[in-house]
């Protein structure tokens, strides 16, 4: 069993929403075979399949299991850029073998093209950049430093509203020396 957490930027009008939280059952995620690969479309819009999961920007995140070693070109279904984990098994991309674990990105999705090996397990997610820089300090990501600031101070004097059912310890922030 494994779980991937994943975080994803809001467009710059939405950065302070609410936050929500939507159960999408398992069954409702659009999944297909094509061949000796399994995909599932887990987040957004791809390959002409939408996923029943709220998003606020033009995004995707798909699974894809691969039971044999084979090319996989699907760089005509994806837009704007992507970042591909590889969760076990491995790729090989420009005579590179990546194993688990790691994190590759393209700044052109149209470049997704890579030999999955037998037995491996992949996530691919992306989307269209946003207009403005956008900041990352732990958990916090923002357009304004500022806002990142004071939510680090929420966090650090757990200022933050306590979510229902949630009785786990607090986690402190991490230190610049744990960076």
């Amino acid at each position: 069993m494994h779980g991937l957490q994943i975080w994803v930027a809001l467009p710059k009008q939405h950065e302070e929403m609410d936050p929500e939280f939507f159960h999408v059952e398992k069954e409702q995620i659009p999944k297909w075979t094509e061949g000796d690969l399994q995909f599932k479309l887990v987040a957004g819009e791809a390959f002409a399949k939408k996923s029943p999961v709220p998003v606020c920007s033009k995004l995707y995140m798909i699974e894809i299991k691969s039971t044999t070693k084979q090319v996989v070109n699907i760089g005509d279904q994806l837009y704007g850029e992507s970042g591909l984990y590889i969760l076990e098994g491995a790729i090989e991309s420009e005579e590179n073998i990546y194993g688990p674990k790691k994190l590759l990105i393209a700044r052109d999705s149209k470049l997704c093209e890579f030999t999955m090996h037998k037995n491996s397990t992949i996530y691919i997610f992306g989307g269209y950049p946003f207009p403005e820089k956008r900041f990352i300090d732990w958990n916090f990501v923002s357009t304004s430093k500022e806002r990142i600031e004071e939510a680090k101070q929420k966090w650090e004097t757990q200022s933050f509203p306590k979510i229902k059912g949630d009785e786990t310890d607090f986690i402190p922030y991490p230190s610049r020396s744990n960076k």
